[in-house]
């Protein structure tokens, strides 16, 4: 039983020694970066759902193959969560005793000068007529800067120990705590951050970070439930693009104004102009604009007179010419029966272009500016399937109303603005115009600031290490035997560089040139 316990013990000594080891530390750095591709490379649930099933469904086998190996949700994965977890440990467990030996080291003297200076690598030797105290004195001075002992030897003779480059270790060890900080930071973001994205028509609507039925999508982090989001508000008074004459996208910008704070409860707007590349920071959030695209305007006039009218944004399906697809619906007025209101419900789908083309009588677009918009619309009455408690697309009408028999098309027709269609029950629906609309980003995150903070130490700490050459001299005075011309004192200069890099060699000769006088520089 004895010797399987020292067995065990062995086991799991040496595993603790191999993880905790700096090389370990770097291959699973290597991995996490490797185990992080297919997030970029495949479709994420978190981020797009309707892209991951496209994609289970194109490729079959293979698709389902990387389900189950949790490709499509990496960053929450057990093995990308194992090898992270597994990089903190390494990371702590190698700098641990590195700081305590950092520590032990920055308060130690220099070593003792060896016995004999001309073994070392780089070597100098010449006599002053100087005496020894004079000759150490001198040197001390020059050798400002550097940690420095002085010894008593035989013979009464002196030595000087003195090492520079500590600061390489100080950078090693910034370089090394800065990316464990980064672990750190990057795990309490994904258990704390939030993003969601939001299409906000550019007519004075308001989007309001009230809560997670305020966002079209909403990803939040691993301890966020939606219930305290930071408050503010973002009114999008208009939206501006300028094109290339190909149809690619110049710039644009949005002009919007938002509260927070104490403006929330004074109503106090402040302008802003919102950019791709400038986001809006307020609250502790960051308002970014990702893009565009176009909200048909519909008006239903139904057979009692009554008027409705709707404003839905479609979503680009080329994005390009910004030919967009959607769905915009509308409930009958006055009908408290929830089974004559399933009877009357209408959608109106289609194609809207910005700048129509033709082809015989199907819809295109030419160009993404709203030079001659147009619609290609399906009229639908009957049951939308709200209320089936089943969820689907609401840029879509539900397909399996529309089997059924419950969902019934009516008409089809290509409309300009103005123009109108009119149902069998007198129904009439006309397309007013199109408004532009903004996709916006809302993303919190609490640890952006402490990931900067720790970027920048990584490059720090590693400018450091790669630049500072840690070396040694020893200067060993001592008086001149009778055999010795040329002076009172005889000086001999040993150095010895800690790392392999170049230059020590040319930096030695200056200083031995310098120390060999015996002259206060």
């Amino acid at each position: 039983m004895g010797a399987k316990i020292r067995d065990l013990l062995a086991f799991l000594r040496n595993t603790w020694r191999g993880l905790t080891a700096m090389r370990t530390a770097l291959i699973l750095l290597a991995l996490l970066a490797l185990g992080a591709l297919p997030g970029a490379l495949l479709p994420q649930r978190q981020l797009n759902q309707f892209k991951v099933t496209q994609y289970l469904n194109e490729h079959g086998w293979w698709g389902s193959l990387l389900d189950r190996l949790q490709f499509f949700d990496v960053y929450s994965s057990v093995w990308f969560s194992a090898i992270y977890f597994l990089l903190f440990i390494s990371l702590v467990g190698c700098l641990t005793p590195r700081t305590f030996e950092y520590l032990r080291q920055s308060t130690a003297k220099p070593v003792i000068t060896p016995r004999n200076l001309a073994r070392l690598p780089h070597h100098a030797r010449g006599t002053v007529d100087l005496d020894v105290d004079q000759v150490v004195e001198a040197s001390r001075k020059r050798l400002r800067g550097w940690r420095t002992v002085v010894r008593e030897e035989e013979d009464g003779g002196r030595s000087i120990s003195a090492e520079r480059g500590y600061l390489r270790e100080t950078g090693n060890l910034v370089f090394h705590f800065a990316l464990l900080g980064l672990v750190v930071s990057f795990a309490i973001g994904k258990l704390f951050s939030y993003d969601g994205q939001v299409a906000v028509v550019a007519n004075g609507t308001q989007f309001c970070n009230s809560g997670v039925l305020s966002y079209d999508e909403f990803h939040p982090g691993l301890k966020v439930d939606g219930t305290q989001l930071d408050p503010f508000c973002v009114r999008v008074n208009s939206f501006a693009a300028t094109y290339l004459p190909t149809g690619q996208a110049d710039k644009f910008h949005a002009d919007v104004d938002y509260q927070s704070g104490e403006d929330l409860a004074t109503g106090t707007w402040r302008p802003y102009d919102l950019q791709v590349n400038s986001p809006l920071r307020t609250a502790g959030d960051r308002v970014y604009l990702l893009g565009h695209g176009y909200a048909p305007v519909f008006t239903v006039t139904f057979p009692n007179g009554e008027q409705r009218t709707k404003v839905t944004p479609w979503p680009p399906a080329d994005g390009t010419t910004l030919l967009s697809s959607g769905t915009t619906t509308f409930d009958p007025p006055d009908t408290t029966d929830q089974g004559e209101l399933r009877k009357h419900q209408i959608a109106i789908t289609g194609l809207f272009a910005p700048t129509a083309a033709y082809q015989g009588t199907v819809l295109s677009s030419q160009y993404p500016a709203p030079n001659d918009p147009a619609v290609a619309v399906d009229v639908y009455q009957g049951d939308l399937g709200n209320n089936s408690g089943l969820s689907h697309n609401l840029n879509s009408i539900d397909q399996s109303m529309v089997d059924q028999g419950r969902l019934v098309k009516k008409v089809r027709k290509n409309l300009k603005p103005g123009e109108e269609v009119k149902l069998e029950d007198g129904t009439k629906i006309r397309f007013d115009k199109a408004e532009q609309f903004t996709q916006l980003q809302v993303s919190h995150d609490p640890t952006q600031t402490w990931v900067l903070v720790f970027a920048v130490l990584v490059l720090v700490g590693l400018a450091g290490s790669l630049a500072i050459k840690r070396r040694r001299v020893w200067v060993r005075v001592t008086p001149a035997g009778e055999d010795e011309p040329g002076g009172r004192t005889v000086v001999e200069v040993g150095g010895l560089a800690r790392t392999d890099q170049a230059g020590y060699g040319e930096e030695f000769t200056r200083l031995a040139a310098e120390l060999l006088t015996g002259k206060e520089t």
